[in-house]
């Protein structure tokens, strides 16, 4: 097989997919254009905010994007390429674009509020407490790591932070001009063209003035800019650079897809499907937490019920975010492979283990591209950077989820403290922004992110579980979100488990101690959920 014919495939059966089985989900959720969307409802200039579907499909496919997509499908060719393949596929339709549009769909009718909330509604308080505050480490986590990451990549290629920069000003008089001309959709159409010229011009400026400074001083610029796009209206800066931003992944695909059908090369891979991988563990359940953003991810439900239920017009426009957005990556996730398959397994791994995913994806698309009359450098380049700017998109809506799920804890909290935190974005933002400096400085990160995987599957099983709850006390047949829920509770218990097992053999016991504790949370919420299934049961109650 040579590798448009994977690509060929895997793009047909993403597009059926869409229309079909995309237009059930939709229905079972209940979107109706009808209802006002809570952008309108609660719309602030701030975080409520209606915005044309075309912009909130950027803000939120480079939300979730990142180099989750491209990162993990890489690694788990270990096992085989035809598993990565089958799980993108099966994953990202029947799980990961459920379990996104469900995010976003329950958020939706309530209030434009985190699935914590969600989770109170329909679970009850302890249930949101115990979420919350999962969820609100895990966010830290992601900030305090990936501004190490951008720290050290900015650090090593100034050229990638002066582009990033230039990025940021334009994303900032984008955001004004559109607002200037008010909803103009020819206005919108000029200035989208000219900022998206822009900033591929921004690319090749970036790499001719580069910027330089020391590592614990981007680390401070970097979460000083968090501080700022958190608190900002999301017009100003947060949406118009994810927008444009999304312009460099399109960009990214399309002459990938270009590159793959000039230089049509075989899949030298062999098919052989691999049980187990050194350093890896076993295909199940290692494949399935491996391959996370590309199939199904927790983090996508924050963003979901986070930033983009607040930004959607109307209640169909959750079907092309939710359901789209996430076939998109499923598609971003296969061409990541195809990165990769072109080589012989012998080579992968040797390559692999000595450059590192991002590297091998940078360079074997970089390959491609170049076959369309690109300097292979540059192209190599632009890859690279592409990563880089994503990564910069996951911290900043980081910050802001994070920002989101402090207030949402304090919102019933009696106390002058909790008050303040609840309703004054700027103090929630600092504690956000401090603790994520606190984390740096202890240099804990490093040994907390390996269960990170984990943990961001637990969140997708969390989620799942909400929604189908949700459903249920509204007399909805779950049945196509319970049987992908009770699967990635089976992925995520035998992941915990295995990794608190080998942690305590390993005598590292911070991370055996972390992982049972996960384990215990994913049992106490499915009791409380059941709880809450019995009492709808024998005292049924109307959850609009």
């Amino acid at each position: 097989m040579t590798l448009p014919v994977l690509l060929i495939i895997s793009g047909v059966i993403l597009v059926v997919a869409y229309f079909t089985y995309g237009k059930f989900a939709y229905k079972r959720f209940g979107l109706d254009d009808k209802r006002k969307a809570p952008s309108h409802l609660y719309n602030d200039g701030i975080d409520y905010v209606p915005s044309k579907p075309v912009v909130v499909l950027g803000h939120h496919f480079a939300s979730i994007a990142g180099a989750g997509p491209i990162v993990g499908p890489i690694i788990a060719v270990t096992f085989g390429w035809i598993p990565a393949v089958i799980w993108i596929l099966v994953g990202g339709i029947f799980f990961g674009a459920v379990h996104d549009l469900g995010s976003m769909a329950a958020s939706l009718k309530n209030q434009g509020k985190s699935i914590g909330v969600i989770i109170q509604n329909n679970i009850g308080k302890s249930g949101k407490q115990l979420f919350i505050i999962f969820s609100f480490s895990t966010l830290i986590l992601v900030i305090g790591v990936f501004s190490d990451i951008i720290a050290k990549t900015f650090v090593s290629n100034p050229g990638v932070a002066s582009a990033s920069i230039l990025f940021m000003v334009l994303a900032i008089v984008f955001g004004y001009v559109n607002k200037f001309f008010g909803g103009s959709k020819t206005a919108f159409i000029i200035n989208t063209t000219i900022g998206v010229v822009l900033m591929y011009y921004f690319v090749y400026l970036g790499m001719q003035l580069p910027f330089a400074l020391d590592y614990q001083l981007w680390v401070y610029l970097l979460l000083g800019y968090a501080f700022f796009a958190s608190v900002t209206p999301v017009t100003f800066l947060l949406q118009p650079r994810d927008y444009l931003n999304s312009f460099l992944l399109y960009g990214l695909m399309i002459s990938a897809v270009i590159g793959v059908f000039i230089s049509n090369p075989e899949i030298k891979m062999d098919n052989q499907i691999h049980i187990s991988a050194d350093n890896l563990g076993y295909l199940f359940p290692v494949l399935f937490v491996t391959i996370a953003c590309g199939a199904i991810s927790g983090f996508h439900s924050l963003v979901a019920s986070g930033t983009t239920s607040k930004q959607l017009d109307k209640e169909s426009d959750a079907k092309i975010v939710g359901y789209g957005g996430m076939l998109i990556e499923s598609f971003l996730a296969i061409i990541s492979v195809g990165a990769v398959v072109v080589l012989s397994r012998g080579e992968y791994l040797s390559r692999l283990g000595s450059e590192g995913p991002v590297s091998l994806f940078s360079t074997g698309l970089g390959g491609m591209i170049s076959t369309m009359g690109i300097s292979e450098q540059f192209a190599i380049g632009f890859v690279a950077l592409t990563v880089s700017a994503f990564a910069l998109t996951t911290l900043d809506t980081c910050t802001r989820l994070a920002r989101f799920t402090l207030q949402e804890y304090f919102e019933d909290v009696k106390h002058p403290v909790g008050t303040k935190i609840s309703q004054n974005r700027y103090v929630s933002t600092s504690v956000v922004v401090i603790l994520s400096v606190l984390l740096l400085a202890s240099g804990s990160f490093t040994t907390l992110w390996p269960i990170f995987g984990s943990a961001n599957q637990l969140l997708a099983a969390l989620a799942l579980l909400t929604i189908a709850v949700w459903l249920i006390r509204q007399k909805v047949n779950a049945t196509f979100v319970t049987i992908p829920m009770f699967f990635m509770f089976t992925v995520t218990l035998t992941s915990l488990g295995l990794f608190a097992w080998n942690n305590f053999k390993q005598e590292v016991y911070v991370l055996s101690i972390i992982a049972a504790l996960l384990f215990v949370l994913s049992i106490a919420l499915i009791v409380l959920a059941s709880k809450s299934l019995r009492k709808e049961i024998d005292q049924p109650v109307k959850v609009g």
